[in-house]
């Protein structure tokens, strides 16, 4: 067993279930543009990756409809889609206990800081968490290496051997990889069981509870 002393969590699909949030201001946006989804399970793959890329590789964006898709995206997801989420169970229990145990918790989120410090104050989950980052309003700072190079380097005075990612789809276990750092893929979340194996992260768990038996 490693002894881990930093634990980055993923927040879309790790700690929490955004689907309805998030997938109707998807929606929204895209009927502004003039594509109609009425299956908002068609719209789950943009649970994870940045907005820009998720809509330029399923919709085929250019840059102006993409730019002109997350502000609209936005418009719905600042008035209500941010708090059309619940948390998964247990998860305030494991991050409690983790806390007690003396592991620093960070959040690493494709999503927006601001949005990300926002639902974290939502779920009353401040306390818990030493630092959360996020990408910029602007869209820089979306791809999750450079999130997780970020949290890196905020607590560089632990050897990487010591920091341990958490998430449900490829992008979080690229970017530990990218990082070299150890990774967990959960399968609760909004990747597939396929999809988290072809990225072979350290460990694979099924449920919350499970994440303590590799902490």
């Amino acid at each position: 067993m490693k002894n881990y002393s930093v634990v980055l969590f993923d927040l879309d699909g790790t700690l929490s279930d955004p689907k309805i949030g998030i997938t109707k201001s998807v929606q929204h946006a895209l009927q502004k543009a003039g594509v109609m989804v009425n299956d908002l399970d068609e719209l789950e793959p943009f649970i994870g990756p940045p907005l820009q890329v998720s809509f330029q590789e399923i919709y085929g964006f250019n840059d102006a409809q993409i730019t002109q898709a997350i502000s609209d995206y936005r418009e719905r997801f600042t008035e209500r889609g941010m708090f059309e989420n619940k948390l998964y169970e247990d998860i305030p229990a494991l991050l409690a206990h983790l806390k007690q145990q003396g592991y620093i918790l960070t959040i690493a989120t494709s999503k927006p800081t601001v949005f990300a410090e926002q639902i974290v104050k939502y779920f009353q989950l401040e306390s818990y968490f030493d630092l959360v980052v996020g990408s910029h309003l602007d869209g820089s700072r979306s791809a999750k290496g450079e999130i997780i190079a970020e949290v890196l380097q905020q607590f560089d005075c632990y050897p990487k051997e010591q920091f341990i990612m958490i998430g449900d789809r490829k992008y979080d276990l690229i970017g530990a990889r990218e990082n070299q750092i150890d990774a967990i893929g959960v399968t609760y979340g909004f990747g597939s069981l396929e999809e988290l194996k072809n990225e072979e992260p350290t460990y694979i768990v099924d449920h919350v509870n499970d994440l303590l038996k590799h902490l």
